[in-house]
């Protein structure tokens, strides 16, 4: 009959013990051999639940509450991790979980420019080693808040981007140009052969 003797599974909670685990033998890694980034987007695993790990905005990883001390650890979920909406996850060909990202899942701690003007490249590197060349596929945004206070971002890599740390930041204003966008004339930064405006030229301090 329904209702007896039922026996109810109980499946054990996500832990980063486990999603490490998975996400070594999926990438096929083993001590520091290197491979390339695992397809995350082709995954489709089942929804685990929410872990208790969080990126903090200036890229420090938690895992319940204490910073993760090992940084191949932190490299290890990095390449797994994926955003859906505006949603983070850390995803496996098994299991799916939910974290938290404060602000940008990473950091941009430095840059290289070459060429000038409509030449120039900006090669941003984050704070866990990766890097992006800014231009269409990677492109710089800036968002200001309610006073006026920007918060810049470079596309690292799918739906990823990096928080642009304040040094870089001021550096990129330096080698900044004047462009018009439509009937307005922007001041903003080359790379890639795209045009990424930061602030409107009359909204501009003066010196």
């Amino acid at each position: 009959m329904r209702g007896q003797n039922t026996v109810t599974e109980t499946k054990a909670a996500p832990s980063a013990e486990g999603i490490a685990a998975a996400a070594r033998a999926a990438s096929g890694t083993s001590g520091t051999k290197k491979r390339g980034l695992p397809p995350v987007h082709l995954w489709n695993p089942p929804f685990c639940g929410d872990l208790d790990m969080r990126i903090a905005r200036d890229g420090t990883w938690f895992y319940l509450g204490t910073p993760i001390g090992r940084p191949e650890l932190v490299k290890l979920f990095s390449t797994i991790l994926r955003r859906d909406g505006d949603d983070y996850f850390l995803i496996t060909p098994v299991e799916k979980v939910g974290i938290t990202v404060d602000d940008a899942p990473f950091v941009a701690v430095d840059f290289t420019a070459t060429g000038t003007g409509r030449d120039q490249v900006l090669t941003f590197e984050t704070n866990l080693g990766e890097t992006a060349v800014a231009g269409p596929e990677h492109p710089i945004r800036v968002e200001r808040d309610e006073d006026g206070e920007p918060s810049p971002y470079v596309l690292i890599r799918s739906n990823l981007e990096a928080l642009i740390d304040r040094k870089s930041f001021y550096r990129l204003v330096e080698i900044g140009s004047r462009e018009n966008i439509g009937d307005t004339l922007w001041f903003g930064l080359w790379s890639g052969g795209e045009f990424f405006p930061i602030i409107p030229s009359d909204e501009l301090p003066e010196d």
